[in-house]
């Protein structure tokens, strides 16, 4: 059964920087050796987040690409996928967009905002995915 999970930006090391935050689940979802796709807002954040990838951790390594950069895309253990692209959905979907993720998928991770004046759509994507029957957790981070 698929599942939804949403983790509430909380600590100050987050709120500063809230895509460290999807480097760390990134990295967790790389140490199990589980395919990601992450849907980033825009090409600008697809960028940002590529170079965090790279020096987030000076420990870590996460083999990642933005989609339909030069590399083979199957290569890749994290794709970083932005709006005109198209690829196919991977088991982990980290969802930095405005909208639901729709297809089939394991698990999908929401990034929600500490500002609580952005989480009144997320509230609604909640809902959503309790709609299609998806179990649905929150973790604070």
């Amino acid at each position: 059964m698929p599942s939804a999970d949403f983790y509430l930006i909380a600590k100050p090391r987050f709120r500063e920087e809230p895509l460290r935050l999807v480097c760390e689940l990134a990295r967790k979802a790389y140490e199990k050796g589980v395919p990601t796709l992450v849907l980033a807002r825009d090409a600008a954040q697809a960028e940002q987040l590529d170079d965090l990838l790279w020096s987030f951790d000076p420990d870590a390594f996460i083999p990642h690409q933005i989609v339909g950069v030069d590399v083979d895309e199957d290569e890749a253990d994290v794709l970083i996928a932005t709006p005109d692209a198209d690829v196919a959905l991977r088991p982990i979907v980290i969802n930095l967009r405005d909208a639901a993720v729709e297809g089939a998928f394991e698990r999908v991770l929401e990034v929600v905002p500490a500002d609580e004046g952005a989480r009144g759509p997320l509230r609604e994507r909640w809902k959503q995915y309790q709609a299609l029957g998806i179990d649905v957790k929150k973790h604070d981070m």
